[in-house]
């Protein structure tokens, strides 16, 4: 009989009960953070809940969350090659166990969407961690158990245990004398630097907005204003990376049902919930002391901005139209800011401009959504407050909003004032037509199913957009610098 043979018929005759640890080890990530935060989103008033129920320990905290905080065990991100080798080890006819310190009620949900345990052991009377687990499974299993886990409290369950099994952050722990892992299941199916991912750091792009007053005001050349903007660019950014951290945890279910959300870090259980809550507090520290130093304008927009953004995570994003209005608002916040953090005066007619414009491109963020995720007419899309029949709705109100952009941008070249600042305030209706094709073009790329999620990075990406952007540009570096006689073509200097 060959070495595999033997292998093979070793393990066929192998009925010690295999007990699998669920959060961190059967799953990518913790469900018991995870239903923080789902709690929290479902219902912030469940803050005093969870804080009462800790003051009895984390087994009341775990009930609490048990019976608030419902969850979909077939959007979990199992560890796919541990649940394989557990139908071949059942296959072969041996007993696999689900022993999990989550509540037992969950346990059960797992268990029943995989179908392929025994037994299934949860915290009821007892947090089944650690010691308590390692005491458990000794009294339940006098013949002896093998084990798979992925924390430094399953050390102790690893000590009573027959066989090592390590999967996850467990492939690093150091194991006691005389025990030696039987196999790992290492975790090595994300991309790096997950955090990283988390922050977003592309999105820092959006924050150039904070120049805009200066440009706007021809004052791009002073270098303390720059200096400032620059600041208010770095607390911002620090900001908008912290409330997508945080975004993201109270998104983690919806981001799941997603089809491309769901390779999010925290969604699919690649960045942990502790780093990611530390991560997002040490950028809002941050970010509040950069602004704080900038002045108290800035920091008073930035406190704005931050509470806004909670609000959407946690409600406003939920409400059909008023989300919209929330994403323009807080596009245009970065403007303002930018204003705040120089001392430039805003002009009536850019903060309308903005709005309108911003309006737009967060109804075609809306749009691309709808088109991506809904099939029918009375189909809801998840996380949010419309309906795949509302498409049409809000195409014609993106359309509005980008006829209203365009006409403020004409009217403001119309003003006599204007002359104070461009030499040839005739060429900005240039800039009309072209900003009009732009929105035009991004509202059929949205219905054709071609948009990113953010429709801002997109066109920061995309060739076309970045070749039309340029236009628009030099033709304002011209209205600036160009004096030449426009009277015949269009009404100007």
């Amino acid at each position: 009989m060959s070495l595999e043979q033997l292998t093979t018929a070793q393990a066929r005759s192998d009925k010690t009960p295999l007990c699998v640890d669920l959060d961190g080890t059967l799953i990518h990530g913790d469900l018991l953070y995870e239903a923080v935060f789902a709690a929290l989103k479902r219902s912030p008033g469940a803050a005093f809940e969870l804080l009462g129920a800790m003051l009895q320990g984390r087994l009341a905290v775990k009930h609490v969350l048990a019976r608030v905080a419902p969850f979909d065990p077939a959007l979990l991100p199992y560890r796919t090659d541990l649940v394989e080798y557990l139908r071949q080890e059942r296959a072969m006819g041996r007993p696999i166990h689900l022993v999990t310190a989550s509540p037992r009620a969950w346990a059960e949900q797992v268990a029943a969407h995989i179908g392929i345990f025994d037994a299934v052991y949860g915290s009821e009377s007892v947090n089944l961690k650690g010691a308590a687990k390692a005491r458990f499974l000794a009294e339940s299993h006098p013949d002896g158990y093998d084990y798979i886990g992925d924390a430094k409290a399953d050390l102790h369950v690893w000590q009573g245990s027959r066989r090592v099994l390590r999967a996850g952050r467990g492939t690093r722990l150091q194991l006691a004398d005389a025990k030696t892992s039987h196999r790992d299941f290492p975790t090595n199916v994300f991309p790096p630097f997950p955090l990283l991912r988390a922050m977003r750091p592309h999105q820092w792009l959006k924050n150039l907005l904070i120049f805009l007053p200066l440009c706007a005001s021809h004052q791009i050349d002073n270098l303390g204003l720059v200096i400032d903007s620059a600041f208010a660019f770095i607390a911002f950014s620090l900001t908008a990376s912290a409330t997508y951290l945080f975004n993201d945890l109270l998104d983690i279910p919806s981001d799941r049902a997603h089809p491309r959300k769901r390779t999010r870090p925290f969604a699919s259980g690649a960045l942990s919930i502790p780093v990611g809550v530390a991560a997002g507090a040490i950028l809002f520290g941050v970010a509040l002391v950069i602004a704080a130093m900038t002045g108290v304008g800035f920091l008073a927009v930035l406190i704005c901005y931050i509470l806004l953004t909670v609000a959407y995570s946690v409600r406003l994003k939920l409400s059909m139209l008023i989300d919209v209005f929330t994403l323009a608002t807080l596009y245009s916040a970065r403007v303002v800011a930018g204003g705040a953090a120089t001392g430039v005066p805003l002009s009536i007619w850019l903060l309308a401009f903005s709005m309108f414009l911003f309006l737009a491109l967060a109804i075609v963020k809306r749009c691309a959504e709808l088109v991506d995720r809904t099939k029918a007419v009375d189909e809801r899309i998840s996380g949010r407050g419309y309906f795949g029949g509302d498409l049409s709705v809000l195409q014609s109100l993106g359309s509005g909003s980008s006829f209203a952009a365009v006409l403020v941008l004409s009217l403001y070249a119309a003003q006599p004032e204007v002359t104070r600042l461009y030499a040839n305030p005739a060429l900005l209706w240039f800039i009309g037509p072209i900003l009009l094709y732009w929105l035009s073009r991004m509202m059929l790329l949205a219905q054709r199913g071609h948009m990113h999620d953010d429709p801002i990075i997109f066109a920061l990406r995309e060739r076309k957009s970045q070749i039309l952007i340029l236009i628009c540009v030099l033709v304002a570096l011209a209205a600036v610098k160009l004096d030449m006689p426009m009277g015949l073509i269009l009404p100007g200097k």
